[in-house]
């Protein structure tokens, strides 16, 4: 298996600096609109892929909140 394929895994800071949003948005979005995020310990992880699959069916669209 080649390494070039394997995408790597993102921080909650480096999604952060990617959206450019704060933690807390980040955090709500997690636990109210079921952003893919992976609990690792006790740490936030993220294939940046997955967030943008998820902005780009309206994740994060305030008009879809509940």
């Amino acid at each position: 298996m080649s390494d070039k394929n394997i995408e790597k895994w993102s921080t909650l800071k480096e999604v952060q600096e990617y959206l450019g949003v704060g933690r807390e948005t980040i955090l709500q979005w997690i636990a109210k609109r079921n952003m893919p995020a992976y609990k690792v310990g006790r740490l936030w992880k993220f294939k940046l892929s997955e967030v943008d699959d998820w902005i780009r069916s309206g994740g994060a669209d305030d008009r879809n909140a509940e």
